[in-house]
């Protein structure tokens, strides 16, 4: 595929409400041109705990797409407020967040794997 921008993956949630804070972040803070959306509800809790091959090998595969055909050197885990999928606080959502970014690091161990946290006002935190 042609390489015509920066491209970066997120792993979000499929909440809209995250959706263009997320985009809009990652196009200011890391020069993103282009967003590969990776959605599902509660996406971090179901990376963290590994009990749905069914979604892990679905991540892994968009993963893919976007690093290897896309171009995407970044990937993004995301949790947020107020998360239908994941009803878990901040701090339990956080740790999950790490989590699954270990797994994914597993996955693509060439590639910039960052934690973020979308709060109540949509402002998107990166976690350390």
């Amino acid at each position: 595929m042609a390489k015509e921008g920066r491209c970066v993956t997120a792993i979000n949630c499929m909440d809209g409400r995250v959706q263009l804070p997320l985009i809009n972040y990652l196009k200011s803070r890391y020069r993103a041109d282009y967003v590969d959306m990776i959605t599902l509800p509660g996406p971090n809790k179901i990376l963290a705990e590994k009990k749905d091959r069914c979604a892990l090998r679905s991540v892994k595969r968009c993963s893919g797409i976007s690093v290897n055909l896309h171009g995407s050197d970044l990937i993004v885990l995301a949790g947020h407020y107020d998360c239908g999928g994941n009803p878990a606080n901040k701090k339990i959502q956080e740790k999950q967040t790490k989590k699954a970014a270990k797994l994914i690091r597993g996955w693509f161990p060439d590639v910039q794997i960052i934690c973020l946290w979308i709060n109540r006002n949509w402002q998107v935190k990166e976690i350390k």
